[in-house]
């Protein structure tokens, strides 16, 4: 076994759970960094109008992406199944498939995304105030997204292959590199969102190269050779049948959030800027709790190929735990310091920082139920079945947060902040709790045949 490598089918679950996913929670928050350095870099040098511009970019960007991110789940999934059964020829046509998936879906996302990211921008609402700033934001971050989808699908085959230490490391170099590189953009050659825009696309090229070369220089069935790489028909289908119904999800998830930032949208470009602060300090929050989505999914990958479903089990119950308690940890204490947090972010609007504070009260707080529900979902697909959770998730977060914004936000009584982002907190629990039930439909599915 490869020495970064954490063996997933033998020895004690809980340490093995833990040792594998502190890994993956610094790397993501790595990743948070290179966003968190964008507004805070044009929060102290540009101004509250920069952030809100930055902040409006989200969930539009998210939308288009999370459907190819989605794929690189399937990915990740299918390489945890051969690995699991030990059968490396399908492995190694996984992985060699997998890159250039990557690579096509990151050409489409470029062309649509600059071609039409102001028609979204206007269409979500965003003050005229804020939109030519966040347009160019967005285009710059287009055009150089190929590098992301390349990271996000190699790092899923490393961490399949139980391997979340490599993808840390090349984030820390790619997240010091891109502060630095913040700071010069706009300080010095004074390009403002451009400049942090740049920054990023930049950065995540270099974490796209050194995850690549990581590929390469493995010595077991992941091991990657460029000239290798082409479309397996029977891996490229198990890739878009694991990974087309997780980004039918994730992208459906991002309509409903469009939909929600649509809706703070009209409550003018201060509440803006405190909703985008805020979101970005509870993203922190977010990535410790899907860390665990992510350990679930490739622990069950493994051990559902190995047919090991005890482990299965185990599994899910070990990683709802952990959500539980650092999410109801981490939300209290980043709630707690709260003001002190949003003035990183926002230095010249105490009315943004208020409001601010009002989401962090319906959405921090009870982040660990948006855990539970993640931990759920990765389970199921890790043990295959990928079109289940979609289908819960698109009627009990999309349906439901949809629902209640043309209906109950539109009564005039209810149509607060407060009411908006409780939303988040109904979706989580309905959908966890329907979750829930599906996996043990399909845990018993499974361990009878």
């Amino acid at each position: 076994m490869n020495q970064m490598a954490q063996n997933m089918l033998e020895g004690r679950l809980f340490p093995n759970i833990v040792r594998y996913t502190v890994p993956i929670i610094l790397t993501s928050l790595l990743q948070l960094l290179f966003n968190a350095a964008d507004l805070v870099v044009v929060g102290r040098f540009c101004g509250s109008v920069s952030v809100a511009a930055v902040g409006a970019t989200g969930a539009i960007t998210n939308l288009m992406i999370n459907f190819f991110i989605g794929l690189s789940v399937g990915a990740g999934v299918a390489v945890a199944h051969g690995l699991g059964s030990r059968e490396e020829r399908v492995v190694h046509c996984t992985v060699h498939t997998a890159l250039p998936t990557a690579i096509l879906s990151g050409l489409f996302l470029t062309v649509f995304g600059i071609c039409f990211s102001e028609t979204f921008l206007t269409w979500m609402g965003t003050p005229e105030s804020v939109l030519p700033l966040s347009a160019v934001y967005m285009r710059i971050i287009f055009a150089g997204i190929t590098f992301n989808m390349v990271y996000n699908f190699c790092a899923a085959i490393l961490r399949a292959a139980g391997d979340t230490k490599s993808p840390l490391i090349f984030l820390l170099f790619a997240g010091t590199l891109n502060v630095i590189l913040n700071v010069v953009f706009v300080t010095k050659f004074h390009m403002n969102v451009a400049g942090v825009a740049l920054a990023t696309i930049l950065t995540q090229g270099l974490s796209a190269v050194l995850v690549v070369i990581a590929l390469m220089r493995r010595k077991d069935a992941c091991h990657l050779e460029l000239r290798k790489m082409r479309f397996y028909k029977p891996q490229l289908v198990k890739i878009l049948r694991i990974g087309l119904p997780a980004g039918i999800q994730s992208s459906l998830f991002s309509i409903s959030n469009v939909l929600i930032q649509s809706s703070v949208n009209s409550f003018g470009d201060v509440f803006m800027s405190g909703n985008a602060a805020s979101a970005n300090i509870e993203g922190f929050v977010y990535v410790c709790l899907n860390a665990f989505q992510q350990t679930a999914v490739n622990f069950a990958g493994q051990n559902a190929g190995a047919r090991r479903y005890r482990r299965v089990y185990r599994t899910l119950w070990i990683c709802l735990g952990c959500v539980t308690v650092i999410g109801l940890t981490l939300g209290s204490v980043v709630y707690l310091f709260g003001p002190k947090l949003l003035s990183i972010y926002i230095t010249d609007s105490p009315e943004a920082i208020a409001y601010g504070m009002v989401r962090m009260g319906y959405i921090c707080l009870p982040y660990f139920l948006c855990g539970l529900m993640d931990v759920t979902t990765g389970v199921l697909r890790g043990m295959g079945a990928s079109f289940v959770p979609m289908l819960i998730s698109i009627l009990g977060v999309c349906g439901l947060r949809i629902f209640w914004i043309f209906t109950i936000f539109q009564i005039p009584r209810f149509h607060t902040p407060q009411c908006l982002f409780f939303s988040y907190t109904v979706s989580w629990l309905v959908t966890f709790l329907f979750q829930l039930a599906a996996f043990l439909i399909v845990f018993r599915k499974q361990e009878t045949q």
